[in-house]
């Protein structure tokens, strides 16, 4: 009977509406939606899809309770593995990760585990339903430093086994990339993002905002001045990358860090906000990853045009086949098999447009991949008022520098092994930060593996 029934979709904005303005994009399931989408899961009885899910969500098990109409279990057996699941249900890549080795995938279309995780996280907080049972407390103290996803999760698995646990966040708002790097119509602020950190402090979790580890106070006096028995590190990687090529000072070139954090943090979108930012006309965004996609969804519904830039095919696109689709339905332009050579300014030194070289795929590497390689004499211009760099990020190096005895490697990042342990006792590291740019769920993952290797330590 599952394998006959569709896979249901959620109903959507219509893309000409939602393309000029911030509210979310999907509108998620109904009771009735969920429920039939639910009864799909045939609940194999080695389901692929738990250990495809990076923190191990039981998936049959909260899918099986959905399906019975209990969904305050549903729930309990959610927020038991995971400490975001109303976050991770509208950004995670579940395509890729549960949803792509869902056994009914193979012959058709896997069962819509994101969308169910979102209406059974969404359904809880409309409830007031809130878990925060928790071991007695056991009087030892750990810090986490950033209040992104890795440090949320390190700190709510701590919690929860009676550990005092203190979040230190560099900005003035906790939530990391939740907060300043993915856009509202992806993930609403108030509505998702706050009421999951309000979870986490009814777990007894302490956040302190504006402390820069480093420059406030230093990981050493987190353990000789504040007596914290260990540090989780989990301060994700901030640091954007340029590609070096004449222009790039031009005023009107952002990163997509900058640009997003405008935009979000500052609420640049918000005509009640005295914090706008410059889009001009028309906007190119070099990159092809879902913060790039980001950048571009954000820049059309500040009224620009936007065209991608991308160096590579469309099949090598590094972001969700979603946000992709989600930004050619809005009007965004791309350009495959295009790299910039030099970004063009005017008399008053701003961005006019960027000059260009079209590209082909090159013989695969060892890996299997194709380098792109330029074609001799095809240059041509691209129209730009404004160009948003979105090559990636690394992880600022202010910790490491401040933090006798902690391992970096080539790429500025944090030296972990699988647990997060580093290479100076009692300091521990996950996400982005160790990793480099990655996803919302990797980094909860890193920071549950930590958890339980801080617990660890602590107890000898």
């Amino acid at each position: 009977m599952a394998n006959k029934i569709p896979r249901l979709e959620a109903r959507e904005q219509d893309p000409k509406v939602r393309a000029q303005n911030f509210e979310e994009v999907c509108y998620g399931f109904t009771m009735e939606e969920a429920q039939l989408e639910a009864s799909r899961c045939i609940q194999c009885k080695k389901p692929k899809c738990v250990d495809a899910c990076p923190v191990n969500i039981q998936i049959p098990q909260f899918i099986a309770e959905v399906h019975n109409g209990d969904m305050k279990e549903a729930a309990r057996i959610l927020f038991t593995d995971n400490s975001l699941p109303a976050v991770c249900g509208r950004v995670c890549p579940q395509e890729t990760q549960c949803e792509g080795v869902c056994i009914l995938g193979a012959k058709g279309q896997p069962v819509n585990i994101g969308k169910l995780e979102r209406f059974v996280a969404d359904w809880s907080s409309e409830n007031g339903i809130v878990f925060t049972e928790k071991q007695t407390p056991n009087g030892k103290k750990v810090a986490i430093v950033g209040s992104g996803p890795a440090g949320l999760a390190c700190a709510t698995d701590l919690a929860k086994m009676g550990y005092t646990v203190t979040v230190f966040e560099a900005l003035h708002k906790p939530g990391g990339v939740l907060e300043y790097g993915i856009p509202e119509f992806r993930l609403p602020k108030e509505r998702v993002v706050k009421k999951e950190i309000d979870n986490l402090k009814k777990l007894g979790v302490i956040i302190e905002t504006n402390v820069i580890i480093g420059r406030t106070i230093t990981v050493d006096d987190l353990f000789d001045k504040e007596n914290f028995g260990a540090v989780f590190i989990g301060s994700g990687a901030g640091l954007p990358k340029f590609m070096g090529i004449p222009g790039e000072n031009l005023n009107g070139v952002f990163s997509a860090n900058e640009f997003l954090t405008r935009n979000n943090l500052m609420r640049a979108y918000d005509t009640t906000y005295d914090t706008p930012i410059f889009v001009g006309h028309n906007v190119a965004v070099v990159g092809g990853g879902n913060v790039a996609m980001d950048a571009a969804r954000t820049a059309l519904r500040l009224g620009a045009k936007v065209t991608v830039v991308y160096r590579r095919t469309e099949k090598e696109l590094p972001a969700r086949v979603e946000e992709v689709h989600h930004a050619k339905e809005e009007g965004i332009i791309f350009h495959f098999l295009t790299n910039p050579t030099e970004v063009l300014g005017n008399e008053n030194g701003w961005v006019r447009g960027l000059r260009c070289i079209q590209m082909k795929l090159g013989e695969p590497d060892e890996s299997g991949r194709r380098s792109p390689v330029e074609i001799p004499n095809s240059h041509f211009e691209v129209a730009a008022d404004v160009m948003i760099m979105s090559l990636g990020t690394s992880p600022n190096p202010l910790i490491a520098s401040t933090t006798p005895g902690l391992e970096t490697n080539k790429w500025r990042c944090l030296v972990a092994d699988d647990d997060g342990a580093t290479s100076r006792p009692g300091v521990f590291a996950g996400g982005d930060a160790v990793t480099g740019a990655a996803t919302v769920i990797l980094a909860m993952g890193a920071g549950r593996k930590a958890a339980a290797a801080i617990d660890r330590y602590l107890n000898g």
